[in-house]
């Protein structure tokens, strides 16, 4: 035993001795670094030898060295600050992760009790049997409302409850239950309404519009559910939606658009969770009463493009684009409440076919570029002159239905379709474009022809005038994101073969928006 105390005493001795020596070596070496005073003697031992340019040199010297190690300290102070700074975080980040496990726990614990006390409150009530589990999220837990949630006996996912969280769509279904429709005006033409909204507009509103902008109004309308008017400000972009409105007797509902829309709840609302409660807006409201009525409803979008498109817009671009209108539904709730909106079906909305959404665009630097994706599924309408007075008869507003338009568009369709011979042409003009611009047409665009055309021909317009105005918006305002700078030449050709195939100057919007690029790049 002596023997291994000795071996220990021994072992144990020579690795602290280790430990000393390093330590020792350390502050040896630091106080070595900071001896000043070892310094000055070999300054002095050294510095009678020195000359002009030594003297110079070695205090040069001097103050280099003293920079270097005032920067290794600072740097080392540096790190540890950081480092303390790092590991206070973490432990504070452990603090917060521990307390909001408690809280989740608490919450878990708070939210079966709940769950047991409404069990309780079913059994009474006569629910029979044990009453299935309530989300949080799906219920308020108020004592009030508690006593008015229950699960229906006979419809599955249906709760029972006085708490309304649609107000406004309420208010909606209550006004119709003793809704009497106006008398329509079934006989009037796509020609007299351009007509009569020309003079409307004049007479009442003092607005003046060229007859063959209303006619691209109306015309787009048959197209799309989408009318975007653009140009500079003060032509009136506003006002033709709005007033157009007062024409019909069914006030236009105008949503602002704001920079700061991000998503589709600026435009339609959200359902909030804390009070239980949808915010409703003013859009939402006019879909829902428009599937009540017969009636021409429009939204106006102003300054759409103030704001991303693609953002709060973008459901409602993939929906109107379904084939089946019949699938043309809008997800609000994820749940269904007794007290829900009449024409609401499984937390869903139907978006009725009597309603089109117009836009206004600005193109400045306070907006965004509106992206082909939008272009494709809209119709755009250029207003670019101001209005030019004119004297209009007295003219009151019309009484139209949905049901008569759509007639009327569906009637123009089979009356004046797009002629073979226009249509051979469109093609070949397709292949050339594709041959020398690399640009295609698409089969939407050609669809929205079809549509457009002829319902401007039955408005009063020519054939060529209207595809003469889809082309210039809708195919060659794609040019624009090409390396116009290298194309002119093909440009050039293009206007002598819109010239050639469908007659010198016939197709005026076209050659003076290929003649405008030219000039801008």
């Amino acid at each position: 035993m002596d023997g291994f105390l000795r071996w220990f005493f021994a072992f144990i001795s020579a690795m602290l001795e280790g430990y000393a020596m390093i330590f020792k070596g350390i502050g040896g070496g630091i106080i070595k670094i900071f001896n000043i005073k070892n310094y000055i003697d070999i300054f002095k031992a050294y510095s009678q030898e020195f000359g002009p340019a030594g003297w110079i040199l070695s205090i040069l010297s001097v103050l280099v060295v003293i920079a270097i190690h005032v920067l290794i300290i600072l740097l080392i102070i540096m790190a540890i600050r950081k480092y303390v700074r790092f590991r206070h975080s973490i432990v504070s980040n452990e603090d917060l992760l521990e307390e909001i496990s408690v809280l989740q726990k608490r919450v878990m614990k708070m939210s079966k009790e709940k769950d047991e006390i409404m069990a309780m409150k079913v059994a009474q009530m006569g629910g029979g049997g044990m009453a299935p589990s309530i989300n949080m999220m799906d219920t308020d837990f108020e004592s009030e409302d508690a006593e008015n949630i229950q699960q229906a006996a006979g419809e599955e996912g249906v709760f029972i409850t006085q708490t309304r969280r649609f107000s406004k769509l309420f208010e909606v279904d209550m006004f119709y239950k003793d809704y009497t429709p106006p008398a329509y005006n079934d006989e009037i033409s796509l020609e007299g309404i351009c007509d009569q909204f020309r003079n409307f507009a004049c007479n009442k509103m003092h607005l003046f519009y060229e007859i063959k902008t209303v006619r691209l109004f109306v015309a787009g309308m048959a197209s799309t559910k989408l009318i975007i008017l653009q140009g500079i400000s003060g032509t009136g972009k506003t006002s033709l939606p709005y007033s157009f409105g007062k024409f019909l007797g069914v006030d236009t509902t105008i949503a602002s658009v704001q920079p700061s829309w991000r998503d589709r709840t600026e435009l339609f609302g959200y359902f909030n969770e804390f009070t239980k409660n949808f915010n409703e807006t003013e859009v939402l409201r006019r879909i829902y009463e428009a599937s009540y009525n017969d009636n021409v409803n429009l939204i106006l979008l102003d300054e759409m493009n103030i704001a991303r498109i693609e953002y709060y817009f973008a459901e409602m671009l993939s929906i109107l684009e379904m084939p089946n209108a019949d699938e043309w539904e809008l997800d609000l709730v994820p749940n269904v409440w007794s007290s829900d909106p009449v024409k609401l079906e499984h937390g869903r909305l139907r978006i009725p076919q009597n309603i089109w959404y117009v836009g206004t665009a600005n193109n400045d630097d306070s907006t965004y570029a509106i992206s082909d994706k939008v272009y494709d599924r809209a119709q755009p309408i250029n207003l670019d002159a101001k209005g030019v007075a004119f004297e209009a008869p007295e003219t009151g507003t019309l009484a139209l239905s949905f049901t008569h338009l759509d007639a009327l568009f569906n009637d123009a369709f089979e009356k004046y379709p797009v002629s073979e011979e226009n249509m051979k042409k469109i093609h070949q003009l397709d292949l050339w474009v594709i041959d020398k611009l690399r640009v295609a047409f698409g089969n939407r665009i050609i669809k929205q022809m079809g549509l457009f055309v002829p319902v401007y021909v039955a408005c009063g317009g020519e054939e060529l005038d209207g595809i003469d105005y889809v082309l210039a918006t809708k195919i060659f305002r794609k040019f624009e994101s090409l390396n116009l700078a290298m194309l002119r030449d093909e440009l050039k050709e293009l206007v002598v073969y819109m010239n050639k195939s469908f007659g010198k100057n016939r197709m005026k919007e076209s050659i003076a928006y290929l003649e405008r690029l030219q000039k801008l790049f």
